[in-house]
């Protein structure tokens, strides 16, 4: 299906336009600690929520790393705050995401190497430097009834979101360029 298809499709369809539905922001750290408190604070910094802390689910010793340790911080952003982050650090990677960064249903993720490199945020030799991964969740309207308790029900194929349509909209709301 052509680009031209697909917008056509959307406007006739409103349900069939995709929507990011969550963004989520992980920077793993590795150990607990001083570290992780400094990862958090970055964290909160950036994205303007509380982060939660992310235990280790088994004991890998040739790292140091035990069962039920903190080791990492995350926050999942939703509707507007997540758009508005997407736009504040999709120039960090150039508005620039490679066609294999989306899978099967649409959703892309990828990679900051240095927290310091988004605008608006200063480096502090105290806290250190960063690197984060991004993942973003893309769904159409009318997904709920397929997550609900209540009375669950299964999409239609024709209603899953493609890669491709995922590509057109990314491309049309947030100007990035697929590589």
């Amino acid at each position: 299906m052509s680009e031209e298809a697909i917008l056509k499709n959307w406007e006739e369809h409103p349900m069939l336009k995709p929507r990011i539905d969550k963004v989520v922001v992980n920077l793993n750290v590795g150990k607990s600690g001083e570290p992780l408190e400094k990862a958090n604070k970055v964290l909160q910094e950036i994205t303007g929520q509380t982060p939660v802390k992310k235990k280790a689910k088994k004991t890998i010793r040739d790292f140091g790393i035990r069962e039920g340790e903190s080791i990492a911080v995350v926050v999942t952003l939703r509707k507007q705050p997540a758009i508005d982050f997407l736009k504040k650090v999709l120039p960090v990677i150039d508005n620039k995401i490679s066609k294999r960064a989306f899978d099967m249903r649409g959703n892309f993720s990828f990679g900051l190497k240095e927290h310091i490199e988004i605008p608006g945020v200063k480096y502090d030799p105290e806290i250190g430097i960063f690197g984060m991964d991004v993942c973003v969740t893309m769904n159409r309207p009318g997904q709920r009834i397929k997550i609900r308790k209540r009375q669950s029900k299964s999409i239609g194929p024709k209603h899953l979101l493609t890669p491709e349509e995922s590509i057109v909209f990314v491309r049309q709301t947030l100007g990035v360029e697929i590589v």
